[in-house]
């Protein structure tokens, strides 16, 4: 028997909010199960383990982030406007209803010295698609260096997202000017 779509929401809802603000390994499964206002069974009938609800709540906000990338890619005006429109869909995504102080997939990278398989999956495939999607954004700039360039711009990204642990308020302006450096280096 299959899950309710809102009783599915509620449970991923609740798993995002306190994985991602309280910590994964802080939270217990009573803790999602209180906050959604679900059942054992009813959450076990959805996700066979913690790190299989962790996973599915980590693909949900993947597809939200590249919601919020595609809509900032839409917005530039040329191909470095475009390319850098990730610090924009950061700062967008931040202010979002479900965005976050940091990256969900650095904190459960973090949070993991030996993944299981789901979460290592769900962590790998964000990096992958943030790689190929910059790679594919640097290549109007970059040509044939244009792994290179998405790989410093990754770099860039990630510190980005660190920040905003280091310090609240981080203004990822800061990081965008420097991704637009890296990029007019790239360029020669």
């Amino acid at each position: 028997m299959g899950m309710r779509p809102r009783t599915q929401e509620r449970i991923l809802d609740a798993a995002e909010d306190l994985f991602f603000t309280q910590g994964i390994a802080a939270t217990p499964i009573d803790a999602v199960l209180a906050r959604a206002g679900v059942s054992a069974a009813t959450l076990y009938r959805g996700y066979a383990s913690k790190e299989a609800l962790l996973a599915a709540a980590l693909e949900r906000r993947q597809r939200a982030w590249i919601e919020t990338w595609d809509a900032a890619v839409e917005r530039g005006a040329d191909d470095e406007e475009r390319l850098l429109a990730v610090f924009d869909a950061l700062a967008a995504f931040r202010d979002e209803p479900r965005g976050s102080r940091w990256c969900a997939f650095l904190g459960a990278a973090a949070e993991y010295a030996d993944p299981p398989p789901e979460v290592a999956s769900a962590v790998r495939a964000d990096t992958e698609g943030m790689r190929a999607r910059l790679t594919e954004l640097a290549r109007p700039i970059a040509g044939a260096a244009a792994a290179e360039l998405a790989e410093r711009l990754l770099l860039v990204v990630s510190g980005d997202l660190a920040m905003r642990l280091r310090e609240r308020g981080h203004d990822t302006q800061l990081a965008r000017s420097t991704a637009a450096l890296v990029i007019a280096a790239a360029r020669g």
